[in-house]
C-alpha cells in the first residue's frame, strides 16, 4: 500500500538538517552526546529559532526562550537516537541506490548534478555528508516502518469487534453522497432578509423543478465552499452527516431531488442525493482510483508553505494551466510521481486515516485542498470509484489493516520512548 510504505523520494527543499551528522565548527559546543553522535549548540540555536517561528505562524503564545530551547534540544536528541538506532540496526543502502536518489533530488530541483554540488556548496553543506544524510534517512524510516508494525498486534475478538461496529453503521444507513444549493440567512436576520432569502431558494428550487441542471443552479446561487463542484459534498456515511439533511432524503433514490426546501440554522438548503452506497451488506466495498502530489515538510519546507505551493498547484490545474499528472511528475515527493501521482485502485482502509477521510469527501474528478497526514501535505484527486464484492477473508483483512493504523502512532510513540530510555544521552551545559 503506497502511503503505508511511504517510498523516500526527496526533495532538496527536504533535506533535513536533523539528520545531519554534526561536525562541529571552531568556537562551537557540544550542547548533548546520544550515543556516538552529538547534537551542536549551533543546531539548538537553528531548531529553537524554527520553533519560534511555526508557533508565530499558528498565532500561538510562544513559550520563553529557556522553554523553547529546551524542547528544540529534546527534539534534537530524539532525532539522532532514531539515526543512531537506524545506522546500528537498519538494513544497508547501497551505493546504487543512493546515487538513484541523489540524482533524483537534483532532478525535481531542475538541477545537473554538477549544479546540485555547486548549490549544497553555496549552502555550506559537504555533498559527501549531503549523501550520507540521505542515506540515515531512508534507513530511518524503513526502521521505523518495520519496528513499529512489530509492536501493534491485533487479535481476532478486535477485528470481529470492529466488524459487528461496521454493520451497525451500514444499518443505520450506509454511504450518501448529497449535493446542496444553500441561500445563507445571516444569524439574527430580520423577517425582511430572511424573505428574501427564502424567496431566493425558492427561485432556485423552481428552476430545477423545471429541469434546470442542478449542478449549474448550484454554480451560479449556492454560497457555500462545494459551489464550483455543482454543490456535491461527497461520498460520506450518513452518521458523518446533519441528522436534518438525512432526514430530509430518506426514501429518495440516486438522482432525486427533496421536494422542499430545508431550513436550518444556516439558511436555505436545497438537497439532491447524487449517489447512495451500502446500507445493507458489509461483503460490498466501495473502491477508489485516485492521485496525488505530495510535498514532505522538512526544516527547509514548513508544513505552512507546503500547504500554500499545494494550494497555487491546485489553482494552476483547476484554471487550465497545468495538468495534474505534469505537476505530480514534476514535484511530487513520493514513488507515484512518474506515473504522475496514480495511486491505483485502493479499498477502504488502504490508506492513512486522514488521507482516506478527504479523499471519500470528495466527489469524482474532485481536488482537494491540502491535506496533511503523516507522510507530508497532499492534493489529492479522485478519478474513478467502482462498487465490489469482498470475500470475508479479505473483509477481515481489511479490518485488521484499519485496526493497526488506528493503534499505529501510540506504537510509535512507545518505540521511540523506548529508544530514548536505552540510549546513551549526555546532555551539556553551554551558553548563546
Amino acid at each position: 500500500m503506497m502511503l503505508r510504505l511511504a517510498p523516500l523520494v526527496l526533495a532538496l527543499v527536504a533535506f533535513q538538517a536533523s539528520a545531519q551528522k554534526t561536525n562541529l565548527q571552531p568556537g562551537d559546543y557540544i550542547a548533548a552526546v546520544v550515543n556516538q553522535d552529538v547534537v551542536a549548540a549551533s543546531e539548538v540555536v537553528q531548531r529553537t529559532e524554527r520553533l519560534r517561528q511555526e508557533a508565530r505562524q499558528r498565532g500561538e503564545v510562544m513559550p520563553e526562550t529557556a522553554g523553547l530551547r529546551k524542547q528544540a534540544l529534546e527534539a534534537l536528541i530524539e532525532d539522532r537516537v532514531l539515526v543512531t538506532y537506524a545506522r546500528e540496526n537498519g538494513a544497508r543502502v547501497d551505493e546504487a541506490e543512493l546515487d538513484r536518489v541523489v540524482a533524483n533530488v537534483a532532478a525535481q530541483n531542475k538541477l545537473t548534478m554538477d549544479q546540485l554540488r555547486e548549490r549544497l556548496k553555496q549552502d555550506g553543506t559537504d555533498y559527501k555528508s549531503f549523501r550520507e544524510n540521505l542515506r540515515d534517512q531512508m534507513m530511518t524510516e524503513r526502521v521505523r516502518e518495520r519496528e513499529v508494525q512489530g509492536r501493534i498486534k491485533v487479535s481476532d475478538a478486535e477485528i470481529d469487534a470492529y466488524l459487528d461496529k461496521k454493520r451497525a453503521d451500514l444499518d443505520s444507513g450506509g454511504m450518501i453522497n448529497l449535493a446542496q444549493v444553500l441561500v445563507p440567512v445571516p444569524e439574527g436576520a430580520p423577517e425582511s432578509v430572511v424573505a428574501e432569502r427564502r424567496a431566493r431558494a425558492d427561485a432556485a428550487m423552481a428552476r430545477i423543478k423545471a429541469g434546470e441542471d442542478f449542478a449549474k443552479v448550484a454554480r451560479e446561487v449556492s454560497e457555500d465552499g462545494n459551489k464550483a463542484r455543482g454543490g456535491e459534498i461527497g461520498l460520506r456515511p450518513a452518521d458523518k452527516l446533519p441528522d436534518i439533511f438525512v432526514t430530509a432524503v430518506k426514501g429518495l433514490k440516486s438522482g432525486e431531488v427533496a421536494p422542499e426546501l430545508l431550513r436550518s440554522g444556516a439558511g436555505f438548503h436545497i438537497l439532491k442525493v447524487v449517489e447512495r452506497q451500502g446500507g445493507s451488506s458489509l461483503t460490498q466495498s466501495v473502491q477508489t482510483h485516485a492521485r496525488h502530489i505530495l510535498l514532505r515538510p522538512s526544516a527547509q519546507l514548513t508544513a505552512e508553505v507546503a500547504a500554500r505551493r499545494l494550494a497555487e498547484y491546485k489553482r494552476q490545474i483547476e484554471s487550465g494551466q497545468a495538468k495534474f499528472e505534469d505537476i505530480a511528475k514534476a514535484y511530487s515527493e513520493d514513488g507515484s510521481a512518474p506515473e504522475g501521482g496514480d495511486l491505483g485502485w485502493m479499498g477502504a482502509g488502504g490508506f492513512v486515516p486522514e488521507f482516506e477521510e478527504a479523499m471519500n469527501a470528495l466527489p469524482l474528478k474532485g481536488i482537494s485542498g491540502p491535506v496533511v497526514s503523516r507522510f507530508g501535505v497532499h492534493l489529492i484527486q479522485v478519478l474513478e470509484r467502482r462498487t465490489v464484492e469482498v470475500e470475508m477473508k479479505q473483509l477481515r483483512e481489511q479490518a485488521r489493516a484499519a485496526l493497526r493504523e488506528q493503534k499505529y502512532d501510540e506504537a510509535y510513540q512507545e518505540w521511540v520512548k523506548d529508544l530514548r530510555n536505552k540510549a546513551f544521552v549526555e546532555v551539556r551545559e553551554w551558553q548563546d
